[in-house]
């Protein structure tokens, strides 16, 4: 059921970009914009600049989710095994995704009935749909951002001129958020790779004792650290810790 209304978002969200675009009145887009001798339409730049915008869309989307934290540590996880095209990059940004998606879903499905649907419905204008679509994320960055980060980018830039009471402006709540999921990501991969370099050391000072100096750790502890994997059901284990971190 939540995959029907994540998909209207995603189409209502491009509508709402095409509206903020090209939704001027209509005398507007019939202006010409003279370039030496040839004459260039307002509607045509309008057109260049939404292709641009909707290219851009889905890292700008990406930084506003939970996608950085998800690859961070499915990366982690992988060069933890030991195994590095396996699953491959394309496997795991995948898994990020739909993961993603899943957390996701509730703020996507407020989005929509608070900005898109009502500016489809033609009851609100696009500022105020802007601003409603994009609240439910603020509130999602705002619970998951460490208050360190912000103070460091607020002190980083004084010309700002941030109040402690204000509403944190986009290019200041975007990176606190992103440089706070990465350092998340970073240490949940720490506590993941530690079972793993036991069985490396493990493995190591058992070749070691036995004179076997000469073969690579690497190669005899990879089936040991496979298998442990796989009897801890580790790739369901950790996509619901994952989840459950987002609450």
């Amino acid at each position: 059921m939540a995959s029907k209304p994540v998909s209207r978002l995603a189409l209502g969200l491009l509508l709402l970009a095409a509206l903020m675009i090209i939704g001027g009145p209509a005398a507007a887009q019939s202006m010409q914009l003279e370039l030496g001798d040839g004459a260039l339409s307002l509607q045509s730049i309008q057109l260049f600049v939404l292709l641009t915008l909707l290219s851009l869309a889905p890292g700008i989307a990406m930084m506003i989710t939970c996608f950085p934290f998800m690859v961070i540590v499915l990366s982690i996880l992988r060069q933890a095994v030991g195994v590095q095209q396996a699953p491959p990059n394309m496997m795991i940004v995948s898994l990020a995704l739909f993961l993603t998606w899943f957390v996701m879903a509730p703020v996507f499905n407020q989005a929509w009935d608070d900005g898109v649907q009502p500016l489809l419905a033609e009851q609100i204008d696009t500022q105020t749909a802007f601003d409603r679509t994009l609240a439910p994320f603020r509130t999602f960055m705002n619970g998951r951002v460490q208050p360190e980060v912000i103070d460091l980018l607020v002190q980083s830039a004084p010309s700002q001129n941030i109040q402690p009471d204000q509403e944190l402006p986009l290019s200041v709540l975007v990176p606190s958020f992103l440089l706070s999921e990465i350092q998340r990501g970073f240490e949940i991969g720490f506590l993941i790779f530690l079972p793993f370099l036991v069985i490396d050391l493990v493995i190591a000072a058992v070749l070691m004792s036995m004179g076997m100096m000469m073969v690579p750790p690497a190669v005899v502890s990879l089936p040991f650290k496979l298998a442990f994997f796989v009897i801890a059901d580790g790739w369901s284990m950790i996509a619901g810790a994952l989840v459950r971190s987002y609450g």
